[in-house]
């Protein structure tokens, strides 16, 4: 029979035992080990069968296991050791509070998926997992954040497949109380609420949900409650599910209700308003809209709130590719602001200009995210120094005139969480090495250029280490493969060949993630007969474990799983890979420490950064990957090897991906498979030993997400939350007043002449040639621009590359027709072909670059003709 409602009992804890429950509710828990162990050893048994999850086993846990707990003298003095483990790390203070003044007294985080844990399943790939492990490296840091995300009911789908390999999709649904999580409550008692209006006289309504990440709150908005009509009820329904307006819906909530959470989280609790938001990703955009929207109510108007909310925003963008964006159709947009929706004190026209794309090719009926993002931030950043590099151009329209390298969006590489993602086999190794807090300070606070340590391992324990992974990794396979079978309507009778499935000794290669066509989950399979020689090699096997999900909507996804799944049910090589379907944080866990090799092959430059493989590398495993992401930025041969790309301007999508899979196999039947399993002297393989010792030394320090906190901290939240100071409310209105007026009177900015005292076209390195510039400002002053000379190498083009720039001094007054003299040495510090430009670009004390209005003025073709030669 089936129940006509649900609804959570709750256990009563013996009174010894109420700690158990802050424990549960706190998630430190999933990236704190003695937690963990604490609560498996309250009854193994249904730890397992809860998922590991200490919520779910307290409600399962039987009342006479409570009561025999209760009077264990042992087991309590654990519980207090670990209880007193948490205080200590929620109240002490950490590397926020060691350094300078000028930080931020707190920093909202708004993403619109985070993984912190299996338990609290609200993440699809790796933005959501990126923005779990931020916010678990800030708490470790003691960075004052708050994250902020939507709470979807059914999460993101739960993957199985058919007999034939069809990804199949599920959604069960999530009960918040039986979640990690606590309803935000007013001072009465009453649930906390943010309401947004809707076009016809109708609201979208949403609770808040409070999920503890260490010392950081998780704000997360529901929609699904009983004062909204049923549409707006399923706002809040699955992650990146529905059409364009359901959509738009959910990323109004997160950023409109976001900001509005925040502040009643903040005025509920007492925790420092935010000084700087950080929009992760477009999807959060419209914070910036609601932040307007307040302080016009306190007195701005449109442009001077703009000013003062630039300032105090990061925007981080995490794709390559325009067809990743957010776009909306602007009527659409247009239909959800105005006087009768939301904002109504805001023109809508004003809003829909922020996400216009004005840029060359730029579609003029569609409002992009991404654009807006940029526009309502004075900081931004791409995830690696690739993808810094590919935004700028990317976005490059938004700022014409300006070279790509000049776009101001700079980059902070990911990081990954070494707390999560590190096996403790690992951790207990390190623990031995260099005790157990120089360990965990090690992997949570980072700051060290190397893990010097690791050298003194010895090769055996090394070695040991990694094929006990490897083992724990073949059974962890074994039993999903066989749950995925029996779920694809096979009998027992048919799996027996499950149990000889991957062997514990032969070099394990790993591949997991989305399955979008530009990561190329099949090039693998592009030369199928050499796979299969290389899986069933007699001397050098390899073996091979994927598992990745296609978005509901992709068919052509699907279909890339199809062909991987009917190639690995072939009875002569299903012993040697495997595709897991319902990939996700639990078995990536385990994944990423039981593999040799992890493999990265994307279409580059199209990874953003892409950070799977910075967990493996973490555990020791190597990587074998496309020079994309954070691999074109740190890979030596010293650990791992990089995967030649084809990506020449005649070469056609199959021809490349023949050529790409033929340089992986020569790379793994020449290069990877010989060095894991030749042998030294000792019986053991000292060559592949060594490359994991390095990637240990050298990369494990780079790769993690507190190095990238700090990061963002130094480089991108303190210079915002300055920025946010000095924007007062006049400063503001002055900045907006400036910014208007130079725009108006930019037309009349000119270079009007150029000469140097140079008279041959040959210099000697050293010297220096005198500039002498004459420009007209109009009817602005010198204090509101900048003239620059720029000078460095030129190509074959005349181009001006690495480039350096140089500010001229303006000498005397004005002359009889108001142009103004700059002058200004020129150094010639390198040899070849040299050559330099002039320019005016708008200069005010608060701008964070000199391309922020997208405006500079330089020399016409008839002033560049007469300006003397070029230095060669």
């Amino acid at each position: 029979m089936k129940a006509i409602r649900r609804f959570t009992v709750r256990p009563v804890l013996p009174a010894p035992l109420r700690p158990l429950s802050d424990l549960a509710r706190n998630l430190r828990w999933s990236w704190h080990a003695e937690t963990r162990d604490l609560f498996q050893s309250v009854d193994p048994e249904a730890w397992a069968a809860a998922g590991r999850d200490p919520v779910r086993l307290l409600g399962t846990v039987r009342p006479a296991r409570l009561t025999e707990l209760a009077g264990d003298r042992r087991f309590l003095r654990r519980l207090t050791a670990v209880a007193d483990d948490l205080d200590d790390y929620l109240s002490g203070d950490r590397w926020y509070q060691a350094q300078t003044d000028g930080l931020p007294a707190a920093v909202a985080y708004f993403s619109p998926e985070f993984g912190v844990t299996a338990a609290l399943p609200q993440y699809s790939g790796g933005l959501g997992i990126l923005a779990g492990d931020h916010l678990k490296s800030a708490s470790d840091l003691g960075v004052p954040l708050i994250g902020v995300g939507l709470l979807y009911r059914h999460g993101y789908f739960r993957q199985s497949l058919s007999r034939d390999g069809w990804q199949q999709e599920h959604y069960p649904v999530l009960d918040p109380n039986e979640l990690p999580l606590t309803e935000l409550q007013e001072a009465d008692g009453t649930p906390a609420r943010v309401s947004l209006a809707l076009p016809g006289g109708k609201a979208l309504r949403a609770r808040i949900w409070l999920a503890q990440v260490g010392r950081v709150p998780l704000l997360m908005l529901d929609s699904d409650v009983e004062e909204n009509d049923l549409g707006e009820r399923g706002v809040t329904d699955r992650l990146y599910g529905g059409g364009s307006e359901h959509r738009l819906l959910q990323e109004m909530l997160l950023g409109i209700g976001g900001v509005r959470a925040v502040r009643a989280y903040c005025r509920l609790t007492g925790h420092p308003a935010p000084e700087v938001f950080h929009t992760n990703e477009g999807h959060a955009g419209f914070l910036g809209l609601e932040r307007i929207s307040e302080l016009c109510a306190a007195g701005l108007d449109f442009d001077a709130a703009l000013e003062a909310v630039r300032g105090g925003t990061v925007f981080t963008t995490h794709t390559p590719v325009p067809a990743g964006i957010d776009r909306f159709d602007r009527e659409l947009v247009a239909r959800h602001f105005g006087p009768d929706t939301e904002l109504p004190g805001i023109d809508a026209q004003r809003i829909l200009a922020l996400g216009r794309e004005t840029y060359p090719g730029g579609e003029s009926n569609l409002f992009n995210m991404a654009v807006m993002g940029l526009r309502l931030a004075q900081h931004a950043n791409g995830v690696s120094l690739l993808h810094g590099q590919v935004s700028r151009e990317m976005f490059a329209g938004l700022w014409p005139g300006f070279d790509a390298e000049e776009v101001p969006i700079t980059s902070v590489t990911n990081g990954v969480h070494a707390p999560t993602w590190v096996a403790p086999e690992v951790l207990r190794l390190g623990a031995r090495q260099v005790g157990a807090q120089r360990t965990e300070d090690a992997l949570s606070v980072g700051g060290s250029e190397r893990w010097d340590a690791v050298a003194d391992i010895p090769d055996d324990e090394v070695w040991e280490l990694r094929r006990t992974l490897r083992e724990q990794l073949v059974q962890e396979v074994r039993e999903r493969l066989r749950a995925s079978w029996r779920q694809r309507g096979a009998g027992d009778a048919e799996l027996g060949w499950i149990d000889g499935a991957l062997d514990p000794d032969v070099l394990t290669i790993g591949f997991a993630r989305r399955v979008p066509s530009y990561k190329r989950l099949t090039l693998m399979l592009r030369d199928p007969d050499r796979l299969t020689e290389l899986l069933l090699h007699p001397e050098r096997p390899v073996q091979i474990v994927v598992a990745g999900k296609a978005h509901p909507a992709d068919d052509g996804g699907k279909r890339l799983v199809q062909e991987l799944v009917r190639f690995a049910d072939d009875p002569r090589v299903r012993h040697r890979i495997v595709f897991l379907p319902d990939y996700g944080m639990a078995m990536a866990q385990k994944l990423y420490p039981g593999c040799d090799v992890w493999l990265n092959n994307p279409l580059r430059p199209l990874e953003a950064c892409g950070t799977s493989g910075m967990k493996a590398a973490l555990n020791g495993c190597l990587n074998l990957s496309v020079l994309d992401g954070w691999w074109d930025e740190w890979f030596r041969p010293d650990f791992g090897w990089a995967v030649p790309t084809a990506d020449g301007a005649g070469t056609d999508a199959d021809r490349r991906d023949d050529i790409e899979a033929a340089a992986l196999y020569d790379l793994l039947e020449q290069r990877v498979t010989p060095r894991f399993y030749e042998r030294g002297r000792g019986g053991l393989p000292d060559r592949w030993i060594q490359m994991v010792r390095q990637t240990l030394t050298l990369l494990g320090p780079k790769v993690l997400a507190g190095r990238m906190v700090r990061e963002y901290v130094e480089r991108l939240y303190t210079p915002a939350a300055q920025s946010h100071r000095a924007l007062t409310p006049d400063t503001a209105r002055d900045l907006a007043g400036w910014k208007a007026r130079v725009r108006g009177a930019w037309h009349a900015v000119t270079v009007d002449h150029v000469e140097t005292t140079a008279t041959t076209a040959t210099a000697e390195l050293g010297s220096t040639v005198g500039l002498r510039v004459r420009v007209g400002l109009g009817e602005l002053s010198p204090d509101d621009v900048e003239v620059q000379a720029v000078s460095g190498r030129v190509d074959a083009e005349d181009r001006i590359t690495d480039a350096t720039v140089v500010p001229l001094k303006a000498t005397g007054a004005p002359d009889l027709e108001g142009r103004r003299v700059y002058e200004g040495p020129l150094a010639l510090d390198r040899t070849g072909p040299y050559g330099y430009t002039v320019r005016i670009l708008p200069a005010h004390r608060l701008l964070a670059s000199g391309a922020e209005l997208g405006l500079v003025a330089v020399p016409s073709q008839d002033v560049v003709d007469g300006a003397g030669v070029l230095m060669r």
